[in-house]
């Protein structure tokens, strides 16, 4: 149940909307029909860098929270519910049996202004850009990590991918996607699948044009030119990206004003979680997302005191995340080759006390599948790891190591991010490893992309993962263990699978739900794929997240949501209210 709290600060905060700078120096918002205002830059903050906002190499969720306010596909997620609206797609027909899908293009829609198109004015999206960018999903690139989407999916998907990987690409691209005229696109699959639109929603659909692609080759990654409510004005990496208003956006609200009311958007990148919240007090930063946990009580402590009365209030918003937290073992080397190893891990980790202990609370213990609790997916019938020192010395035993003896000395890759709380985890799962199975663990610490590049090339035997949902069904979540993603050579890269985790009995229940239309009969056989690898330890999950986030008073339209989906659209300022609230 999503919670909303007020928080009170004895300290003065300083509201604005928003200079280059990143100052709060004055209130500069205007009224518009409704009630709504316009003007103002949100401001947040990024504990990691980003590597790339080029839609096919979008893999961390900051990435997908800058690229969401620039690009659209044709159809994207209500950010209240997580359900299906139209983008840029205003219709579209399913046939009967969910294998054929026909989108029908807003007319009049045009791309950011930018050098790269003649002129330096943006044209008119049609379905041949869609087309195009739809084509690249399936091209064989390093930039490209998005083939998994459609792979096996769509009609030609393969077929394309295998051309484009022997050096001589099908004409026509991918048979499956088709432009029926400028604003009708179809997508023809190989079979039934009920859950496509989600797919479609994902960053990998959105559409930017060829022009970019041609003008900027690689550095496409932070050359960003799409549809959507805001154009990148400013990329400095590792400091700062700011976005701003694209004045000739296509939506307008329900009461006919343009959107964004926003100015635009300001990203920053301090590493420091304190800090973070610290300007957020100061009035520098509009939110904070996740909370340092060695102040989860401090701020606790500020929502007892807003129980007695207080000024300035800002506004506390928790939901149980669509994310899982779990530890990753490399399945085609030992030691984790061995079914009972990894058994052996799972059996020897506490879960609810790193919980309770660790995380002060937040999120919740991962007793079951790799799914995290999901409405209609009935995650508690898929029977977990609990905690039994007992049984880890039994399976480790049974695999030749018995009270740890002879068991190589491991190591523990972790990233930087999340604050703290990927280092006191490691080292909780340290002391557990070594208390209860005898085995020693040494924790490396890199940045996320050599962390990835590592897990992905098969170079890491046991690392840090997590998985925020791109689209909320199960399905994203079972296809991180699905075995047509491993490839044959251990240092192929394996994009998705980096378990390189194989089972033909799960392959083939994952592959029977992804073709039943049935939701429930969908999901029963999403449930059992689920038990199938918990039965064969292919991960270590640790603990369900929670999304946990601050807002000043004075933010409105920016409801929180299991997957921290985030849409500046309609975000506007009301400091008028905000002032009246606090004065209560």
């Amino acid at each position: 149940m999503k919670k909303f709290i007020y928080l009170f600060i004895a300290s003065a905060v300083l509201f604005t909307s928003c200079g280059g700078d990143g100052k709060n120096d004055e209130k500069n918002t205007t009224e518009a029909k409704g009630g709504v205002k316009y003007g103002g830059v949100f401001k947040m903050n990024e504990t990691e860098d980003f590597k790339s906002l080029y839609p096919l190499n979008i893999t961390m969720a900051l990435e997908q929270r800058i690229a969401n306010q620039v690009f659209e596909g044709l159809v994207k997620l209500n950010q209240e519910d997580l359900s299906i609206v139209p983008a840029l797609a205003e219709k579209w027909v399913v046939n009967e049996d969910a294998t054929s899908y026909t989108f029908h293009l807003r007319k009049g829609v045009n791309f950011h202004d930018n050098s790269c198109f003649e002129g330096g004015k943006g044209r008119e999206v049609t379905a041949h850009d869609f087309k195009y960018c739809m084509d690249r999903i399936c091209v064989n690139d390093p930039a490209n990590q998005m083939y998994w989407l459609f792979k096996d999916k769509v009609k030609g998907a393969n077929e394309y991918y295998e051309s484009n990987k022997n050096g001589s690409p099908l004409e026509g691209g991918v048979s499956g996607v088709k432009v029926i005229d400028d604003y009708t696109l179809q997508i023809d699959l190989n079979y039934s699948f009920a859950g496509f639109l989600n797919i479609v929603s994902h960053a990998a659909c959105y559409v930017y044009p060829k022009e970019a692609v041609e003008a900027y080759g690689t550095d496409i990654r932070v050359n960003c030119i799409g549809t959507g409510p805001f154009k990148v004005n400013k990329i400095k990496e590792g400091e700062t990206v700011i976005l701003v208003k694209n004045e000739t956006y296509w939506k307008i609200d329900q009461y006919g004003n343009k959107l964004p009311y926003l100015d635009g958007v300001k990203f920053l990148f301090n590493k420091e979680k304190k800090a973070e919240l610290l300007e957020f007090k100061k009035g520098n930063l509009d939110m904070v997302f996740r909370l340092p946990l060695e102040m989860i009580n401090d701020v606790v402590g500020e929502l007892e005191d807003a129980k007695k009365g207080g000024n300035r209030p800002y506004v506390m918003q928790v939901v149980p995340a669509l994310s899982v937290y779990y530890l990753g073992m490399q399945h085609k080397l030992p030691p984790f080759d061995n079914v009972d190893v990894r058994k052996a891990f799972n059996y020897a980790i506490d879960r609810e006390s790193i919980v309770t202990y660790t995380l002060q609370g937040e999120g919740r213990a991962a007793l079951h599948g790799i799914v995290p609790p999901f409405k209609g997916y009935d995650f508690e019938n898929v029977k977990g790891y609990e905690f039994s020192p007992e049984k880890a010395k039994e399976h480790l035993a049974k695999a030749g190591f018995p009270n740890g003896k002879d068991f190589p000395e491991i190591t523990l890759q972790i990233n930087p991010g999340g604050g703290d709380r990927n280092v006191q985890i490691a080292e909780v799962v340290q002391k557990m490893l070594n208390e209860n199975l005898g085995i020693n663990v040494t924790i490396e610490q890199m940045q996320f992309a050599q962390h990835l590049e590592n897990l992905e090339t098969g170079k890491a035997l046991f690392w840090r993962a997590g998985w925020i949902a791109d689209y909320p069904d199960p399905e994203n979540f079972l296809n991180l263990l699905y075995g047509g993603h491993v490839p044959e050579d251990l240092s192929t890269k394996a994009y998705i699978n980096a378990m390189r985790y194989q089972s033909p009995v799960f392959d083939e229940t994952f592959n029977a739900a992804l073709r039943e239309v049935d939701d429930a009969k969908r999901y029963e056989l999403f449930r059992q794929a689920d038990q199938i690898q918990v039965d064969d330890a292919a991960i270590m999950p640790i603990f369900y997240d929670e999304n946990t986030r601050l807002i000043q008073v004075y933010v409105k339209n920016f409801p929180s949501n299991a997957m921290e989906y985030r849409d500046m659209t309609e975000v506007y300022f009301d400091y008028e209210d905000a002032e009246e609230t606090a004065a209560k």
